[in-house]
């Protein structure tokens, strides 16, 4: 074997040990750091709609809620999705955290059929930055899923024994 392969050798070695520890390493603090910044998305977003004209979903929330006073609404959104962070984010009372994430997700997309005209520029393709806030909602469902499928102990694993 020539000195070159031996090096090429050791160098993908090398690159494999690193890739194997980069690996562990998401498998290990990947959900956690999924479930924190899931909580602190939904804290911050709820937070901010307990203040008149601080939430820049504040109009499109209360346009698509027109059967329901948004003036008593609002806080009870903004309370439920600061719930649903401070859940996420103690990793407490999981389950109901997540039953209260996924109760609130199809109101979130009620604009997409409530208020096309504020969604599309052009249906089914073209979404406006409110339509784009709506459907980065998808991202949150595959979050929540995620992190539901630990709650029983599940667990991310970087090299599973069977493949």
């Amino acid at each position: 074997m020539s000195f070159h392969s031996l090096r090429e050798q050791g160098i993908s070695t090398t690159v494999d040990q690193l890739d194997q520890r980069i690996t562990s390493w998401m498998a290990r603090y990947g959900i956690v750091i999924m479930r924190i910044g899931l909580g602190v998305v939904f804290f911050w977003f709820g937070i901010l709609k307990l203040f008149p004209g601080m939430s820049p979903a504040e109009d499109l929330v209360r346009n698509t809620i027109y059967f329901v006073d948004p003036d008593l609404f609002m806080p009870v959104l903004a309370i439920w999705e600061a719930l649903i962070g401070v859940g996420l984010i103690t990793g407490k009372y999981m389950r109901a955290t997540l039953l209260l994430l996924f109760m609130q997700m199809p109101g979130t997309a009620l604009p997409l059929v409530l208020l096309p005209e504020v969604v599309w520029t052009a249906f089914p393709y073209g979404l406006t930055l409110e339509g784009q806030y709506i459907v980065k909602n998808l991202v949150l469902i595959g979050a929540g899923l995620v992190i539901g499928g630990t709650v029983r102990g599940g667990r991310l694993v970087a090299e599973p024994t069977e493949r």
